[in-house]
């Protein structure tokens, strides 16, 4: 009898084993969930899934259909930038994320400042918000202990007037990168014999006074922390360690602590009233920001939030007005504005000046 069950029990085994294998080559030779999804009741071929684009989004305004970059890059300053970047191996957002004001950013002019953005500590956060592209991981590679050296040394030979430099959030991270930060900083400031203006843009460093200091007074000119939306759309958008009075509290402490300059961002489409965007930027400003940022929101690819809205470029307009008269130093407000969009030009146009004037 016992060798009875378990012949019959080898027996059931070995079926259900060829059963998941026949199934495991059924779905993987089966349709995709688009398939199920798909209008209509005639069933879909092979040939019409292939067809099908991989991401595709609602047709932009006609105000965010932008002039190709081609006819925009022929600026000497912007092909000067580019091989540099690409001999120093040095890694953009303006790249990474297909920023479209690159050659805006990077061409600068006879009269204007070329900016570019570098990216600080790798290209893995340790942070999923649902706005943002960068790769994520709980466990991203070690930090580069030549990165301060090497990022200053190349930094001297792009011959640009303004950095801004940008970073991953790295919870992984005691201080959360703070230290490597500021050495990153000092080296550059070092390297290029203060000839450089910088600005940061930060993680909030889990809210931390001290690692937040230790940044703001690393010799930065200009200390940015995107605020990002407005506060009742914060934990749909951004990583739940992410906070709206915790980032208030980062660029309050920024200003409180160190002799820069503030500067937070926004992005609107996600369904947000006027009346919150509004409380927004009298919030900043109460956490003593100096420069503000509004741009769209965009959809980076089918896993991130869709839009909720496309703002009018009037609205971005008002925006502008109110800030200004809010008393932000700077107001960078249009559809394609992005936290770090000619940050070079504006800030050597509109705050050195008057900071010359006032001396």
């Amino acid at each position: 009898m016992k060798l009875a069950r378990r012949f019959c029990s080898s027996g059931v085994s070995s079926q259900k084993k060829l059963n998941m294998q026949e199934f495991k080559v059924k779905i993987a030779e089966g349709p995709g969930l688009e398939d199920f999804v798909a209008a209509g009741d005639s069933p879909v071929t092979a040939s019409q899934v292939a067809k099908k684009k991989p991401f595709r989004t609602e047709p932009l305004p006609s105000w965010l259909k932008l002039s190709t970059i081609r006819e925009k890059s022929e600026n000497a300053n912007f092909k000067k930038l580019k091989k540099n970047m690409r001999h120093a191996k040095l890694a953009t957002v303006c790249e990474e994320a297909k920023c479209p004001n690159i050659a805006e950013c990077w061409g600068g002019g006879d009269s204007e400042t070329a900016t570019a953005t570098i990216m600080l500590m790798g290209d893995t956060c340790t942070r999923g918000c649902r706005f943002c592209a960068v790769k994520t991981s709980r466990a991203p590679p070690p930090l580069d202990p030549q990165e301060p050296f090497h990022t200053a040394a190349q930094v001297d030979k792009m011959g640009v007037g303004y950095v801004v430099l940008t970073m991953v959030d790295r919870d992984d991270l005691e201080d959360g990168g703070a230290e490597h930060i500021a050495k990153c900083i000092s080296q550059i400031k070092k390297e290029t014999d203060n000839r450089v203006l910088l600005e940061c843009l930060t993680g909030d460093f889990r809210g931390n006074e001290e690692h937040i200091t230790k940044v703001a007074n690393s010799g930065l000119e200009v200390f940015a922390h995107n605020i990002e939306c407005v506060e009742r759309a914060t934990t749909m958008v951004r990583d739940r360690r992410a906070g709206y009075a915790q980032s208030l509290k980062v660029l309050e402490t920024a200003k409180r602590t160190a002799p820069v300059l503030t500067k937070s961002s926004i992005m609107l489409g996600f369904g947000e009233k006027q009346e919150e965007v509004r409380q927004t930027l009298v919030d900043l400003r109460t956490a003593g920001v100096d420069c503000v940022t509004l741009g769209q929101y965009l959809q980076p690819n089918r896993s991130r939030m869709k839009v909720a809205k496309y703002v009018h470029p009037d609205e971005f307009e008002m925006w502008r007005e109110e800030g200004e008269k809010m008393g932000f130093l700077y107001v960078a407000s249009g559809p394609m504005v992005r936290s770090s969009y000619k940050a070079g030009e504006y800030y050597i146009s509109n705050i050195l000046k008057k900071r010359g004037i006032k001396n």
